[in-house]
């Protein structure tokens, strides 16, 4: 049998700062919804980086999301968290430039949401997003050996 532990928010911010993805729990026509997404956190807050599409018309409708992210070895060996909050569209553009430096850093190909140049049958082309979470809670548990 193993241990688990709950994890301290220092250790939920390094799992967050280690892993850079995950998956967003937002609400889509009145259901939850989940979608993989990446994120980049800088200073304890977490932008989320995306194209225009249905979770943008979706996260504009209720800002309210979860990002809940991972890191799985085997099954006695894993740290998993939970971050709730208010999901914030940035709009100034020198905070979008910054963090736009920032993700193209961590993943100079932007993929997987950049993958290609494309229009859709509505005309939207491939317009970048940066979201802000506001977190209200973060809770985190791991196996107690991931936390020697």
């Amino acid at each position: 049998m193993i241990d688990i532990d709950e994890m301290s928010s220092k250790e939920i911010l390094e799992l967050l700062q280690k892993v850079g993805y995950g998956h967003l729990g937002c609400i889509h026509e009145g259901k939850p919804y989940i979608i993989p997404m990446q994120y980049h956190l800088k200073d304890s807050v977490i932008y989320l980086f995306t194209t225009e599409g249905m979770k943008t018309q979706d996260i504009d409708a209720n800002p309210a999301v979860c990002l809940q992210v991972e890191d799985v070895h085997d099954l006695e060996h894993w740290q998993s968290a939970i971050v709730t909050g208010e999901a914030e569209r940035l709009k100034d553009q020198s905070e979008i430039d910054q963090i736009m430096q920032l993700v193209k850093a961590r993943n100079p190909t932007l993929s997987p949401a950049i993958n290609r140049t494309w229009i859709d049958a509505q005309g939207r082309a491939e317009v970048i997003t940066i979201y802000c979470i506001h977190s209200t809670e973060m809770t985190g548990r791991m196996t107690s050996s991931e936390s020697k």
